[in-house]
C-alpha cells in the first residue's frame, strides 16, 4: 500500500486499538513478522482501516514508538508541574536543591523505570531498521525544551541565572541522568540505588553553576 494517499483521521478509539495491537505483535512476533492480518484481528478492525488510518506497516511503526515517546512526555511534563511549579516554595536555595532532587528522582522512577520507557527503547533497537533513521528518537528535543521552559521560570523567579535556559537543560540533564547512563548503563532508580546518590550530586553539581549569587 502507498504511504503517499491521505490518511483518516478516524475514530480515536480505532486508532488507538490498532496502536495497541501493534505494539504488543511489534515486541512479541518482531516488526518483520507482524502482519497487517494479524493487527487487524487483534484490534477487532478492518485490514482496510489500518491501511486508511497509518497507509502502511513502516508508518505504523514509527506510530507505535511516537505514541509511547508523547506518552512518556506527557510524564516529563507532569511532573514538572508536581514538582517545579510553586516557586514561592523555592526561595531557599536547600528548597530548591530538593525540588530539582525530587523532580529528578520521579523522572528516574516513573519515567525510566517504566515498561513505556522499556517498550520504546525495546522497539528502537530492535527495529531501527524500519524507522526513519538510525536511533529514530519519536521524543526528540521535548522533553529537554520542558525542563528548559522550567529554568526560564526559575530564572525569571530569580532563583537560577540561566542566560541560556536550553543549555542549561541540556548540561542539566548530562549531570544527572547522562552520568547515571554513563556510570550504570541505566538511570532507573527503581532498581538500583546507586542512582540516587549520582543524581544528587549532578543537582548540586548543576546549582553551584547556576544558582543565583
Amino acid at each position: 500500500m502507498p504511504t503517499t494517499k491521505t490518511l483518516r483521521e478516524g475514530s480515536t478509539p480505532k486508532r488507538a486499538a490498532i496502536l495497541s495491537a501493534a505494539q504488543e505483535l511489534f515486541l512479541a512476533d518482531g516488526f518483520d513478522r507482524s502482519s497487517v492480518d494479524a493487527v487487524a484481528a487483534r484490534a477487532e478492525v478492518s485490514k482496510r482501516t489500518v491501511y486508511d488510518y497509518f497507509g502502511d506497516k513502516q508508518t505504523l511503526l514509527k506510530a507505535v514508538v511516537d505514541a509511547v515517546g508523547q506518552s512518556l512526555i506527557t510524564t516529563i511534563r507532569r511532573t514538572l508541574d508536581d514538582t517545579l511549579t510553586d516557586l514561592t516554595d523555592l526561595t531557599e536555595d536547600a528548597e530548591l536543591e530538593d525540588a530539582l532532587v525530587t523532580f529528578s528522582m520521579r523522572i528516574a522512577t516513573d519515567m525510566l523505570g517504566s515498561a513505556e520507557y522499556a517498550t520504546l527503547q525495546r522497539l528502537v533497537r530492535a527495529e531501527s531498521a524500519h524507522l526513519p533513521s538510525r536511533g529514530y528518537n519519536s521524543m526528540a528535543d521535548t522533553p529537554d525544551e520542558a525542563i528548559a521552559e522550567r529554568f526560564a521560570a526559575l530564572a525569571a523567579a530569580g532563583l537560577l541565572d540561566v542566560p541560556d535556559p536550553r543549555l542549561a537543560a541540556d548540561q542539566f540533564i548530562a549531570l544527572t541522568f547522562g552520568v547515571a547512563l554513563d556510570r550504570l548503563g541505566s538511570a532507573n532508580a527503581a532498581e538500583d540505588a546507586r542512582v540516587r546518590p549520582l543524581i544528587v550530586e549532578g543537582v548540586r553539581t548543576f546549582l553551584r553553576a547556576y544558582r543565583t549569587r
